[in-house]
């Protein structure tokens, strides 16, 4: 094992990187798809609503006054996500493809040696 080229000792760094980074990026995608979800849920509720409406703040609910407002800032912050989620879809694209042919280079040349 210690006659590995300096080529493949980069290629196999770059590869634990990429994992690292792969992991990252979808559990980041896992979070955001799981706020996602409550704030969907949030709007739905908001929408069936009947009577008060109350907001957290901190460690205080407050009374919210005009519900369409704070059912539009929801509906925002969904659209946020989403492009959010995308972009780490397409993050996460990329370096699967990255980890995939780093993968395929390193079996190839440790098969050689």
């Amino acid at each position: 094992m210690n006659n590995i080229s300096p080529q493949l000792q980069n290629q196999i760094a770059q590869f634990q990187q990429t994992q690292q980074q792969l992991q990252a990026v979808s559990t980041q995608k896992l979070q955001m798809e799981a706020q996602k979800k409550e704030m969907e849920r949030t709007s739905a509720e908001l929408t069936k609503a009947t009577g008060d409406v109350y907001k957290s703040s901190g460690s205080l609910l407050i009374k919210v006054d005009d519900k369409e407002k704070i059912k539009a800032d929801i509906d925002e912050s969904i659209e946020t996500l989403e492009i959010r989620i995308k972009g780490l879809d397409r993050q996460e694209k990329t370096l699967r493809e990255k980890y995939e042919s780093l993968q395929e280079t390193i079996n190839k040349a440790v098969g050689q040696e």
